[in-house]
């Protein structure tokens, strides 16, 4: 509970800092000499982008992994606050023009590139670098964007949005129109160019310096496989059961070829490292042709998903589809060395039998832990006892202990997205608190 309340403090003054320096463009506006003879729907534009520029800089500190940010939510809650507020902020920007052009149709002649001034030129520019970004990001799967190549020119189009949007306001300039207003903002460039200073270089050097050595791939069921690495030159990673990490293999820290997993080995053995990665697309197709040998790099821990934040429980519950068993497999194996006797049950559902990642190592940590295992199957064989079809209430209601206390029982749900809802779904139904339901929601894009 103590590590909970020192997350929740940290978590309070982060978003104290973020509102301030989200509303402080707004109120900087307000303060000082105001040029004459403009009208309000012309300034409360001017108001919005400021606020929008303000909001959009501020993404870069949520997505440059710096950790002390982070930990107190979760890198999945942080993203999904990320993808909500980047909207928020296109919103205000795109707002800027429209109602300059609501206001003055005549303003319209901005748009035009050949004869319009050099500021309305940078503005137009990063607006259209803005609109490109959102629809990218938004549309990206549609389109069949490669992951590693969307992640680059999501950044360029960032980064370039937001310069050509400051160089826009620097030189129209009503604004700024006072030394402490440019120093203010100035003091926003800077550290955003700090930020970038450390996302694109100074972390990529430290991960040179830790450098890791693949020594096995081995094949698991469900066209699954696990890469297990050693540390060269340094002692390790020292993570939570259940967080994950970046890896980047068959290039460096700088090379934009790094992909987020779930570390599946045991916190108790920083020694070694795996990742257990089923093949879906992009870079996991290229795994199994990984050989011992090769060098990879890794970045983190990362992520809240944990038995180590629920240190109070009582049971623990683990629900997992397909490959989300990867992160329980961790606490599993964790609790295991830990000689931990408390009870602690998994649902495990798949598509059929053959397919169950793991089911042999699961089958023998039964002798290890406390542990009570059911497998869901879609398409079970003909022999089948088992539970079949899908994850449902009534199955939860029956499995699941009647104690809805709170912090008595935490319940930890990973896997496909249709499953991850209906069973949270079902959860809150059955009253178990919305603080013991814990799901690794983890899409970047």
């Amino acid at each position: 509970m103590k590590i909970a309340r020192n997350y929740f403090v940290r978590g309070l003054l982060w978003v104290g800092l973020y509102v301030f320096f989200s509303l402080a463009p707004l109120f900087i506006l307000l303060a000082g000499p105001v040029p004459a003879g403009r009208e309000f729907w012309r300034e409360f534009s001017v108001a919005l982008a400021f606020a929008g520029t303000a909001l959009m800089m501020l993404q870069f500190a949520l997505t440059a992994r710096i950790r002390p940010v982070k930990e107190p939510y979760g890198s999945d809650v942080v993203y999904f606050f990320h993808h909500k507020i980047s909207l928020v902020a296109f919103g205000l920007i795109l707002s800027h023009p429209l109602l300059l052009f609501l206001g003055n149709p005549r303003l319209l002649s901005l748009l035009n590139v050949f004869t319009a001034s050099w500021r309305a030129r940078a503005g137009v520019a990063g607006l259209t670098a803005l609109i490109i970004l959102v629809v990218a990001a938004s549309k990206r799967q549609q389109l069949k964007i490669e992951y590693n190549t969307w992640r680059l020119w999501h950044g360029i189009l960032g980064i370039g949005a937001v310069v050509l949007g400051l160089t826009h306001a620097f030189m129209v300039g009503h604004y700024l129109n006072v030394p402490w207003k440019r120093g203010l903002w100035l003091t926003y460039l800077i550290a955003w160019l700090l930020v970038l200073l450390y996302y694109y270089v100074l972390k990529p050097l430290q991960l040179m310096r830790k450098p890791y050595e693949i020594v096995r791939i081995i094949a698991e069921r469900g066209n699954t496989w696990t890469v297990s690495m050693r540390p060269v030159g340094h002692s390790g990673l020292q993570f939570m059961p259940g967080q994950f990490a970046w890896i980047t293999v068959r290039g460096t820290p700088f090379s934009n070829t790094e992909n987020p997993f779930s570390i599946s080995s045991s916190a108790e053995h920083p020694e070694e490292i795996s990742f257990t990665i089923k093949e879906l697309g992009d870079f996991t197709r290229t795994v199994s042709s990984l050989q011992p040998g090769e060098k990879a790099y890794v970045d983190g821990p990362y992520g809240s998903f944990g038995i180590d934040r629920q240190d109070h429980a009582s049971k623990f519950v683990f629900i997992a589809g397909g490959v989300g068993i990867t992160p329980m497999m961790s606490m599993l194996r964790t609790l295991a060395d830990r000689n931990d006797s408390r009870p602690v049950q998994l649902i495990y559902a798949n598509r059929d039998w053959d397919g169950i990642t793991f089911r042999e190592e699961i089958e023998a940590l039964k002798q290890r832990l406390n542990l009570s295992v059911f497998y869901v199957l879609e398409k079970p064989p003909a022999d089948w006892q088992g539970e079949t079809g899908f994850i449902t209430r009534a199955f939860l209601e029956r499995i699941l202990s009647a104690e809805r206390q709170r912090n008595f029982q935490e319940i930890f749900l990973c896997g496909p997205k249709p499953m991850m809802d209906a069973v949270e779904k079902a959860l809150l139904q059955l009253e178990f608190s919305p603080d013991d339901i814990h799901a690794e929601r983890f899409s970047l894009a």
